[in-house]
């Protein structure tokens, strides 16, 4: 499960990293590393999944979450 755990919360981080260089420079970095093929709305589906995973996970993997 720790795997799966840490595999998720990068892509969760990615995908958050890609949101602010497009906030901030009008930057996809997806998009400039995949070249619009059709992989890069995988990896799309594959990061909101993630973050999903990660939202729905939180309380039991975070220790200040978990002690309160």
């Amino acid at each position: 499960m720790k795997a799966l755990h840490m595999v998720a919360f990068t892509l969760a981080m990615i995908g958050a990293i890609n949101w602010g260089l497009i906030g901030l420079f009008q930057f996809n970095l997806v998009t400039t590393l995949l070249g619009g093929t059709g992989l890069e709305n995988i990896v799309y589906i594959l990061i909101g999944a993630s973050a999903v995973y990660v939202f729905a996970t939180h309380k039991g993997d975070c220790k200040m979450c978990a002690s309160s």
